[in-house]
């Protein structure tokens, strides 16, 4: 077997970066027209477009685990640029 598990890291990051595509089309379509009425809250993407937003972080990512399913949504701060920090919860 190969050293250092190389391979399986390079599809972990693979998997990564299209999980965070996937996130950022899912903003762009259901949330970027929400930015001025609720900058700064806090919002998680199901993959059908239902969405929640708050003013909480931790309450609206326990909601969203309850509505949505661990996994099944992007989750992140309305009208700031992500910069490496979608939290987007694994285990689809």
């Amino acid at each position: 077997m190969a050293k250092g598990g190389g391979v399986e890291k390079a599809i972990m990051v693979q998997k990564l970066k299209e999980r965070v595509k996937e996130a950022t089309l899912l903003y762009e379509k259901h949330v970027k027209d929400l930015e001025a009425d609720h900058y700064g809250e806090f919002v998680a993407i199901a993959h059908d477009g239902r969405i929640i937003i708050g003013k909480n972080d931790i309450e609206v990512l326990k909601k969203a685990i309850k509505d949505f399913g661990k996994g099944k949504f992007a989750f992140r701060r309305i009208g700031f640029r992500t910069m490496g920090k979608w939290r987007y919860l694994l285990g689809r």
